[in-house]
């Protein structure tokens, strides 16, 4: 197992202050940066309908125009997660910026799907770096308590930010330049979170060259990518066959990458973290998260925009709406450090299931205010979930492996949107071959209700998950 020197304690002047002060920025960056991912991911869901419309992306593409970051995020994180530990946390949260910054260029450039998915699955790289560095870099500067515990309630209100300001700047940017206009304000808000990083997080700390885990990635990547090919392929008019033995090979690959981690010396992930009940409780809880909340969010603006008519500012209004409530919620939370983590997510999830219920309430011809009370709803569960998972998904892993948990924790939730937002596109499209509006509401309100039996299968998942005593 390897060891960081990040991980030790940060030493303090007699009053304290320098501690305080490396606390308070080191938390403005990481918060900031966290925020920015999250825009980074909701902007092409906001843009969906012009960007689809601008670069030809049929059917099954449309789920790639939005789960391309997912992939990328889910197969980079445990990869991130591990260096971070590794090679110094500083280095590779200002690295993934980079990144990120590069493909938010590369997809406002981009002429085609194919490229456009490219620079994604780049803004996912570099985005895992970011989100699998963060909780890493709280654990390194605050104390184990009710101050990470207040700490980790910023982060998670971060997330919630992200998603509505990333679909207000796609309405504000969304002039003559369209959607592209989006991923040049991403590009650029990024590297100046870059240059900020480097001056003002921890200084990293070196450590030993760590044995790079080659077979974990390539397999994680490619069972992912069978998978949602194979998904997708039922509805291009490929044979059974194929997307049979697309959905096979996935699973196979599945299992080669567990057996692969379970015998590298240095795997991206330690397997035995999954024997901890809190810790599989946290990823159970993100997984769903995922595929529950992200999943079907991921696909509102194209269903109203479509079914009903709103215009994009109506549509991005819901949605800071729900974040706005989901960040309230997470930030509410942190003065509640006392709250048991495991409960707090499995009522988080709970309360989801009730929001995405509610949400399965449209017919032709209701305006989008009528999915206002669910939202409202939704909204406090997922704040309320972010803030036990960014909590939880480093308090059952040693400190040395923060960046570990942090990764791990991250893969499950974006693992879990990038199959959700493609079983959503499948399930709303599924009912209007045509297009029609009647066709796609029946299609959502299936999807919404799908996704609360999950979100509250999740909750009891995680009750059931109760840390043997000590």
């Amino acid at each position: 197992m390897s060891r960081s020197v990040e991980s030790r304690p940060v030493p303090a002047a007699a009053d304290g202050a320098p501690v305080a002060a490396l606390q308070r920025r080191t938390l403005a960056v990481v918060a900031a940066s966290t925020l920015v991912v999250l825009a980074a991911f909701v902007t092409p869901l906001a843009t969906a309908v012009a960007t689809a419309a601008d670069l030809g992306t049929g059917a099954g593409g449309q789920a790639w125009l939005l789960a391309a970051m997912s992939v990328g995020l889910a197969a980079a994180l445990l990869v991130t997660g591990a260096a971070a530990d590794d090679l110094g946390r500083r280095r590779v949260f200002t690295a993934g910026l980079v990144l990120l910054a590069a493909g938010a260029a590369l997809s406002a450039a981009a002429g085609s799907t194919g490229v456009f998915v490219a620079g994604r699955l780049v803004e996912g790289v570099g985005g895992a770096a970011v989100l699998a560095c963060s909780l890493g870099l709280i654990a390194q500067v605050f104390p184990l308590g009710p101050a990470r515990a207040r700490a980790a309630a910023v982060w998670g209100a971060s997330l919630g930010a992200g998603t509505g300001v990333g679909g207000l700047a796609a309405v504000v940017l969304d002039g003559d330049t369209g959607w592209r206009a989006t991923h040049v304000a991403t590009a650029v808000v990024t590297l100046l979170l870059a240059v900020a990083a480097r001056l003002l997080l921890p200084e990293a700390a070196p450590g030993r060259r760590p044995r790079v885990d080659v077979a974990g990635p390539v397999l994680l990547v490619a069972a992912v990518c069978c998978l949602l090919v194979g998904l997708v392929a039922t509805r291009t008019g490929t044979g059974t066959g194929t997307v049979v033995a697309l959905l096979a090979g996935g699973a196979v690959l599945a299992v080669a990458f567990v057996l692969a981690e379970s015998r590298v010396r240095a795997p991206m992930v330690d397997l035995g973290l999954f024997r901890v009940r809190g810790f599989l409780a946290a990823s159970v809880g993100a997984l769903v998260t995922g595929a529950a909340t992200v999943g079907l969010m991921s696909f509102l603006a194209t269903v109203l925009q479509r079914a009903l008519g709103e215009s994009l500012l109506a549509t991005t209004v819901l949605v800071l709406v729900w974040s706005a409530v989901a960040t309230a919620t997470s930030v509410g939370l942190r003065w509640l450090p006392g709250v048991d983590g495991r409960v707090l997510l499995a009522g988080g999830l709970a309360v989801s299931a009730a929001g995405l219920a509610a949400l399965a309430v449209l017919d032709p011809g209701d305006r989008a205010a009528a999915l206002l009370p669910g939202l409202l709803v939704l909204g406090v569960g997922y704040g309320a979930a972010n803030a036990a998972l960014g909590r939880e998904a480093v308090a059952h892993v040693p400190p040395e492996r923060a960046g570990m948990g942090s990764g791990a924790n991250n893969t499950a939730r974006y693992l879990g949107a990038a199959v959700g937002v493609t079983l959503v596109v499948l399930l709303v499209t599924a009912g209007a071959p045509t297009g029609t509006a009647a066709g796609l509401l029946a299609g959502w309100d299936a999807a919404a209700l799908a996704g609360a039996g999950v979100s509250a299968a999740g909750a009891l998942a995680v009750l059931a998950l109760r840390p043997a005593r000590r």
